[in-house]
C-alpha cells in the first residue's frame, strides 16, 4: 500500500508479540458446565528440519450456560488419534470444565472412550455425516443412489425404535453385498442414535459436527493462501487471530436459547445444570 517492503524476518518480529497472548489464551480458565461441545481436526502443512509435514489442529468448540459460542482452545498434533485427545480432554478439565453435557464429534476410534474416561456422564454423538461420508465409500457407485434411498430413512426417523425398524431392513436388504459398511453401522449404533432422545430442535444441533465445520470454514477464508507455515507457533498465531476476529460476532446466545436450556434441564436434571438453574 505504501510501497514498502518489509522483510520475512520483521514481520515475524512483529507478529511474535501475539505469542503471549496466545499462551495466555490457551492457558486460560473455563467454565464449569458446557451445554454442548463439538470436538474435531484440522490439518495443515508446516515445514520442520526442511521438510514439509502435516499437522493436526485439534479444535473444540462449546456452548455455554448462556447460549454463546465459546472456542475452548487448539492443540497441535503431529496426527489425529484417540491418545492426544485425551490430554487435551485432560487440559479442559484441569482448566476449570468440570461437565459436558453432550459432545459431538468425529467417527475416530477410540474418541469416544477418551471423553468417557474425563467427562464419563457426557452423552456422546458420533456425526451422522462423517458415519454416511465413510459408509459410501464402499458402496459400489451404481448402488449409491439406491443404498442412500433406503438409508435416509434411518436416520431421518422420528424415533430410535422407528430408526432401528429401518435399520433392520436395510441390513437385511445390503448386509450380503456391503457387510462391511453394514457391521460399521452395527458396530456405531449406540453413539450414532444418541440424538433421538432429544427434542428436534437440539438433535438439529448436535447430530453432526456442522456447528464447528462451520467454524472451520472461516478460518479457511484465513489460512487458505498458505502453501505450508514455517512454524507451529506461526500456524497457532494466524489462527488464533482468525478467531478472535470470528468471535467478535459470537455476541448473541443461539436462537429460542431459553427453550432449548429448558429442554436440558428436563433431559438432565437439575442437579446436572445446578450451574444454569
Amino acid at each position: 500500500m505504501y510501497d514498502t517492503d518489509i522483510s520475512a524476518a520483521t514481520l515475524s518480529s512483529i507478529t511474535d508479540k501475539v505469542i503471549p497472548l496466545v499462551k495466555e489464551w490457551q492457558a486460560r480458565p473455563l467454565d464449569s458446565l458446557y451445554c454442548m461441545v463439538w470436538l474435531d481436526a484440522m490439518h495443515y502443512k508446516v515445514r520442520e528440519d526442511g521438510r514439509v509435514r502435516t499437522r493436526c489442529v485439534y479444535n473444540i468448540l462449546g456452548i455455554t450456560t448462556e447460549g454463546r459460542k465459546e472456542v475452548l482452545g487448539m492443540y497441535i498434533s503431529e496426527s489425529e488419534g484417540a491418545n492426544f485427545w485425551l490430554s487435551v480432554l485432560t487440559d479442559l478439565q484441569n482448566r476449570g470444565v468440570e461437565d459436558m453435557l453432550i459432545a459431538s464429534i468425529d467417527n475416530l476410534k477410540g474418541f469416544a472412550e477418551a471423553i468417557a474416561t474425563v467427562f464419563p456422564k457426557t452423552d456422546i454423538q458420533s456425526c451422522i455425516v462423517h458415519q454416511i461420508r465413510n459408509s459410501m465409500k464402499y458402496v459400489a457407485s451404481k448402488d449409491q443412489k439406491e443404498f442412500m434411498k433406503d438409508l435416509k430413512p434411518v436416520y431421518q426417523a422420528t424415533s430410535k425404535d422407528l430408526a432401528q425398524l429401518n435399520f433392520e431392513k436395510l441390513e437385511e436388504k445390503w448386509s450380503k453385498k456391503y457387510p462391511v459398511v453394514i457391521s460399521s453401522w452395527q458396530r456405531n449404533w449406540d453413539k450414532l442414535t444418541t440424538y433421538f432422545k432429544y427434542p428436534a430442535e437440539i438433535r438439529k444441533m448436535v447430530y453432526t459436527t456442522n456447528t464447528i465445520e462451520g467454524y472451520h470454514r472461516q478460518i479457511r477464508k484465513v489460512t487458505k493462501t498458505k502453501g505450508a507455515f514455517t512454524s507451529d507457533m506461526a500456524l497457532l498465531k494466524l489462527m488464533y487471530l482468525a478467531t478472535k476476529n470470528i468471535e467478535k460476532k459470537w455476541t448473541m446466545p443461539l436462537q429460542n436459547w431459553s427453550v432449548t436450556v429448558s429442554q436440558l434441564s428436563i433431559i438432565f436434571g437439575e442437579q446436572r445444570l445446578k450451574l444454569i438453574i
